[in-house]
């Protein structure tokens, strides 16, 4: 089938949406899902004890699609399986730009009538060149039209973010969890089967639109696999691509078959053909977010010379290994920077080699200190420890002034990371310090693991687009 791209962009950015089959058993959830859509929203149903509920939601309801006194860019399809082919046909007759079928029980569940009435769709689909997403899915989330997933996700603002994702629960999670981090999505969708439109189609359209700066997806598998490839290295050249590729053991291949019915592919064949292609892989959704957030906030990294500030003296050592681990260094210091460092430094409860332990006395200093290392011929990367525990919130703002600062005026990457207990206060507070940082274009993490991994991976990401470049220069 050959993707209108217009039609699919009507889709992420409609105007006119109307749901399926939506019932009261469900609470009504996908016209509760599009409560904030700023656009016209409208309901097919013929059930006249579900009729009553839709118009109490203030929907405006049908018995038939065609009815409908407007074009509809997107269609949401919540009913059996086994109407959906009367639903698909009359998206195609009303001449709709895309259909999300949330619908399931087709080829995934490996029965002789799923899998008849999946060939059903993709017959029907394919023949009128109609933009099916899914079946099996939950759709597009674009949460600046107050388009989405699920009625708890966010809506009213976009962020660079779009994310591609073959499983819904993955795609509902990574929009909460990014959301906290301060990671937002411009826009996201689940394909589930994705028999018509898959994750290359997607992808294209991701890779075209200048809103999306970066790109995760979730993958199971890929029906064309030269086509996905092709596209992948085309997109690759253009923004960051970040692919958690699900199916990696054995047994989580075999669960990737009744979950959408793709095909596992071997991981070393995978890794080496992402590699091929310049994206990232990724193997869990904390890694998926710290490297699109890396990626988002930091310049570009180069060198692996890490110097770390803020901590106090008993984390020296698990600095040290963590960032060893994550295959970056934390050199010694040039002497000008020693001898400036003695000039003022209160040795009581601080050191000053690298990682540079503040204690409390010496945190007072810290703007100074980060322009030490800032300008050190040793360091390539500046990290700045942060807690919300027992913090100061003055000194913890002032903190945040003087690294946000230290971003605008330094070349080198910048980058925070934060703790903080599960109190209800202090992960308050946590969300508000990442949130300012990552304003003032400094990334945040929450743990020194996550934030040494994501600074690697930007460096590799950022070696291997130079030597790519240098490559094809000479």
């Amino acid at each position: 089938m050959k993707v209108d791209f217009a039609r699919l962009d009507r889709a992420f950015n409609p105007r006119c949406v109307v749901v399926v089959g939506d019932k009261r058993e469900t609470d009504f959830r996908w016209l509760r899902s599009q409560s904030s859509f700023k656009g016209k929203l409208y309901s097919v149903q013929i059930a006249p004890q579900e009729i009553e509920g839709i118009k109490a939601l203030g929907v405006e309801n049908y018995t038939s699609l065609l009815d409908v006194p407007e074009p509809v860019d997107l269609v949401i399809v919540a009913v059996p399986r086994a109407v959906s082919p009367r639903i698909l046909a009359d998206c195609i007759r009303k001449d709709v730009a895309a259909a999300h079928f949330f619908t399931s029980g087709f080829a995934e569940t490996e029965t002789e009538e799923g899998i008849r009435l999946e060939r059903t769709l993709t017959q029907m689909a394919e023949g009128a060149n109609f933009h099916l997403i899914g079946p099996n899915c939950m759709g597009i989330f674009s949460p600046r039209l107050g388009i989405k997933q699920s009625p708890d996700q966010y809506s009213g603002l976009g962020g660079p973010v779009g994310f591609i994702s073959q499983s819904g629960t993955h795609a509902i999670a990574f929009a909460h969890e990014a959301h906290l981090q301060g990671v937002d999505i411009n826009k996201s969708v689940s394909f589930g089967n994705g028999v018509v439109l898959d994750c290359a189609d997607y992808l294209e359209y991701f890779g075209d639109d200048p809103e999306v700066r970066v790109i995760g997806m979730y993958l199971e598998g890929v029906r064309d696999g030269p086509r996905f490839l092709k596209v992948l290295r085309k997109v690759s050249a253009q923004k960051p691509v970040v692919i958690w590729k699900g199916g990696r053991t054995e047994e989580g291949g075999r669960a990737i078959a009744s979950h959408t019915g793709s095909l596992a592919v071997p991981q070393a064949i995978w890794d080496a053909a992402v590699k091929q292609c310049g994206a990232i892989k990724v193997s869990r959704v904390e890694e998926l977010i710290d490297t699109l957030k890396a990626l988002l906030y930091l310049v570009p990294v180069y060198g692996d010379r890490v110097a770390v500030t803020g901590g106090s003296g008993g984390q020296s050592v698990a600095i040290a290994d963590v960032f060893a681990e994550a295959g970056l260094r934390l050199p010694l210091l040039t002497k000008t920077s020693y001898d400036e460092f003695a000039s003022f430094f209160v040795l009581i409860g601080g050191s000053y080699r690298n990682p540079v332990d503040t204690g409390n006395v010496n945190r007072r200093e810290m703007r100074r200190i980060l322009e030490i290392l800032e300008r050190d011929g040793n360091v390539d990367n500046v990290v700045l420890l942060l807690t919300a525990r027992f913090g100061n919130p003055a000194q913890i703002e002032t903190h945040i002034n003087s690294v946000v600062e230290l971003r605008k005026r330094t070349p080198k990457p910048v980058m925070a990371i934060l703790s903080y207990s599960f109190s209800p206060g202090d992960v308050q507070q946590a969300g508000d310090i990442i949130q300012k940082l990552q304003a003032g274009g400094v990334p945040a993490f929450t743990s020194l693991e996550r934030g040494a991994f994501a600074l690697r991976r930007a460096l590799d990401f950022y070696r291997e687009k130079n030597g790519a470049q240098s490559r094809l220069s000479g």
